[in-house]
């Protein structure tokens, strides 16, 4: 039964924000990117069309919002005293995420934002920032801790475990496995951190 909004508390601002993206979420796990609409964002959201497409004038920008709400929190991640853990546990979260609806979205948004390069390049720039800022805090800490020098890390090497668990993801199917994770960070990501820079003496 489909409840007119109009007869329901009316909702403003960050109340009525958050119940459209957890609406959009909600049918990115039951119907999929393909089949997500604003109208039907709007009914599941108890909410006017009027007031969603003011907030999100296309699908595309209402999703993307949706992404970054899933995602683990970049400023935040998991803090377990060792540079190994913290990279292997930030990487599950990271799967974890893209094996559900966050996953389910992104694929969809690259698709639709093909035929817009603009759009395409806007999306992986927010996508390799989100790593990038994660990956700078456990390295902050790493150097805190004595595990690695600051004089290690560099935009490039923070940039490689993300880019190898977008790789996966994206051509080796959606899910990434333990194994995967593990290889990543002991065979790639630590070594590199860990290791001097060209150059280096001390």
């Amino acid at each position: 039964m489909i409840t007119d909004h109009r007869s329901l508390p009316r909702r403003r601002g960050p109340v009525l924000e958050e119940a459209i993206l957890e609406a959009a979420i909600t049918e990115l796990t039951e119907v999929g990117y393909a089949n997500l609409t604003m109208e039907r964002v709007a009914i599941r959201a108890r909410a006017s069309k009027a007031s969603v497409y003011s907030r999100w004038p296309t699908r595309m920008e209402l999703v993307m919002d949706a992404f970054y709400q899933l995602m683990p929190d970049p400023a935040s991640p998991p803090d377990t005293g060792t540079l190994r853990d913290d990279l292997i546990t930030t990487f599950q979260q990271t799967a974890r995420s893209l094996a559900g609806p966050a996953g389910e979205a992104i694929r969809g948004l690259l698709t639709d934002g093909l035929p817009d390069a603009g759009r395409t390049a806007e999306m992986r720039r927010h996508s390799h920032q989100l790593g990038r800022q994660t990956m700078e805090e456990i390295a902050r800490r790493a150097v805190e801790r004595g595990e690695i020098s600051a004089d290690a890390v560099t935009p490039a090497r923070l940039e490689v475990g993300p880019a190898m668990l977008r790789y996966h993801f994206l051509f080796q199917g959606s899910h990434v496995s333990e194994a995967d994770i593990i290889a990543i960070v002991d065979e790639v990501v630590v070594p590199v951190l860990m290791a001097q820079r060209p150059g280096d003496t001390g």
